[in-house]
This record gives C-alpha cells, sequence and structure tokens, in this order.
C-alpha cells in the first residue's frame, strides 16, 4: 500500500485548505479510496500523500426534507439512505438504488459522497500494482486496453476520449431521473452535469481537485411514482452490468414527464431519450412498454465492445420492467 500522511478537517474550508496543497484526497467511508490505494492501482506518481478525513464535519450526514425539497449530506450512509422513511416514501427510486448498492457492510460504511466521487471500476484501470497504466490515469498510457480485450463489462455507446468504462454508481442514474443538484464546496452542479463528459479522468465525475461535494438536493416528485432496476450476474454485492431508474407520472393509465436514465452502458448515466420521447403521453401496456426499451437503446455502438453486446438485450428488458413497476 503506498504510504500516506492523515489529516483531520472539523469544517468544510478546512477541507478544502488540506486539498490545495496538492497531492491530497478525502476520505469518509473509504470503500472506494482505500482498497485502489491497498491494491496499487494507479500510479505512485498520482496516489495522494495525503488523506483528509471528513468524517467530522458537522451535520454533513443529515437526511432531512425542507419545503419538500430532500436534502442529504455528503456523508449520510448508503444504509441509512435505503432505510429513511422520507427517501422511500417520497423519492423511492433512490432508497431501491442504495439498497441494491453492494452488500450490507459496504452500504454501512461507504457514503453517498464516495458513491457519486468513486474512480473508474474497470478491470485494467483497478489491476493490481498498475498492470495497466491506462489513459485514465495520471500520465497514463494513451491505450484502452479495454477495446480490444477484455470488455464485456463495458459501454455499448461508445468510448468518452477513448475509454469504454461505465459508470459503476448505482446512485447515480438515480439522481439523474430525479434531476437533482449536487452542492460542492465551490458551486451547486446539476446532475446532468456532474458525470464525468471527458475533463476528470481519474474518477467518475469532471469537479475540480480541490472540490468536495457537501449536499445533494432533490426537487419534490408531486405525484410522481420511481422505480430502479438492475442486473447483474452477483446480485448480493456486484456493481451494475446494467441498470435503469425511473421517474414518471401515470395517470388515467397514461405517462407523462418521464425520465428513465439507464447506467451501467456508458461512461457517464445515459438519458434514454428516445424511451422517454415515445412513452411520454402513451398508455403504459406491456406493448408500449417494450417498444419503449426498443427505443432506449437506438443509436447504441455496441460492435466497438462485441463482449458487451448482451448488455442491449438487458437494457431493453429493464426499461420495459421498470415501467411496468409504475403500475403496481
Amino acid at each position: 500500500m503506498y504510504s500516506f500522511t492523515y489529516e483531520n478537517a472539523f469544517t468544510w474550508e478546512e477541507a478544502k485548505d488540506f486539498l490545495k496543497e496538492g497531492n491530497a484526497a478525502v476520505i469518509a467511508g473509504g470503500t472506494d479510496l482505500i482498497t485502489t490505494m491497498k491494491g496499487m492501482c494507479i500510479p505512485e506518481s498520482a496516489a495522494p500523500k495525503v488523506l483528509v478525513n471528513i468524517k467530522d464535519i458537522d451535520a454533513a450526514d443529515l437526511i432531512r426534507v425542507d419545503n419538500g425539497t430532500l436534502k442529504i449530506g455528503a456523508l449520510a450512509k448508503l444504509s441509512a439512505i435505503a432505510d429513511s422513511p422520507e427517501v422511500n416514501s417520497g423519492w423511492k427510486v433512490l432508497s431501491e438504488a442504495a439498497s441494491k448498492t453492494a452488500s450490507p457492510e459496504l452500504r454501512n460504511m461507504g457514503t453517498i459522497g464516495g458513491n457519486i466521487c468513486q474512480k473508474p471500476r474497470c478491470v485494467y484501470y483497478r489491476k493490481e500494482y498498475n498492470l495497466y497504466n491506462c489513459l485514465r490515469k495520471k500520465d497514463g498510457d494513451p491505450t484502452c486496453y479495454a477495446a480490444n480485450g477484455l470488455n464485456r463489462y463495458h459501454s455499448i455507446f461508445g468510448a468518452t476520449g477513448g475509454c469504454f468504462a461505465v459508470c459503476p454508481s448505482d446512485l447515480a442514474p438515480a439522481l439523474l431521473a430525479l434531476k437533482a443538484k449536487i452542492i460542492t464546496t465551490v458551486k451547486p452542479w446539476e446532475a446532468q452535469d456532474f458525470f464525468y463528459v471527458g475533463d476528470r479522468d481519474d474518477q467518475i465525475n469532471d469537479i475540480g481537485f480541490d472540490e468536495i461535494v457537501k449536499e445533494i438536493e432533490i426537487p419534490a416528485l408531486n405525484g410522481a411514482k420511481s422505480t430502479y432496476r438492475k442486473f447483474a450476474f452477483r446480485k448480493a454485492i456486484d456493481f451494475p452490468l446494467v441498470s435503469v431508474a425511473v421517474v414518471a407520472n401515470v395517470s388515467g393509465g397514461d405517462v407523462s414527464n418521464a425520465s428513465i436514465v439507464l447506467g451501467g452502458v456508458y461512461n457517464s448515466p445515459r438519458r434514454a431519450t428516445g424511451a422517454e420521447a415515445f412513452i411520454n403521453g402513451k398508455p403504459l401496456n406491456d406493448s408500449n412498454a417494450a417498444t419503449a426499451g426498443e427505443e432506449g437503446v437506438k443509436g447504441h455502438s455496441a460492435d466497438l465492445a462485441p463482449q458487451a453486446k448482451y448488455k442491449v438485450q438487458v437494457a431493453k428488458a429493464l426499461i420495459k420492467k421498470a415501467l411496468l413497476d409504475l403500475l403496481k
């Protein structure tokens, strides 16, 4: 494991000051950061020399509803979100996504802030002792080894900046479908702008190296229903190979304001705009839900990652099932 020093921050400003020194990283649950450092998966030059503990920042773990808006502190544990009566009753898709993340032990340690700030979950990026110094690493080899290697877990919608690694977060598609705001020490981000589009190579979002997630704000659904579906080989612990978050109004059997977001299929959570456009204004039934699934994967480029082609069929099925879940 790479060596490091440890500092305690008791305010967000203190934490930011430590990060400004460079070669530092914040740590809360540590379920992603510590495994990466222990496995020495990244170049030693890119490994943090200082870990900044933010677990002692007051009230940063609160889950509360303020004037109809759900507010979740970045240090809220995934298990707390999954078990929260407020989240489950008003924002079901988020509690379901949290409950399906990893294992009970990891949910008891991991935080929502860490879940949306984790590093890429690619077999080449994560190979111990930095065996593959790929393009997503600092000063890395400009090669995506998955492109011509093992790509069964990778993107079916092409590659951002040449990388086929997918967004592994269960919560990310839910936050995007919910039109969440992610509040950092620098500014508020819309969820659709927060996740990786090519600027921040070493993790799954685009925030600055001295920027820290403080809180997530989610507007009221005002009667809309929501749900989350996930496909993984090992349901008890695996990251999603494909997932879908759906938020929509269903009135008189017809769908409106549908927000459908796929996970595990692209570098960032991907809105299934074709599915949304098709299902809005139509009755929610088996046939229409199936067609929405077909529309949701149009434009895929799975031929670029041929071992991952199965994800196309899985995504179709998950969109259909998730839409039909709204009838329950």
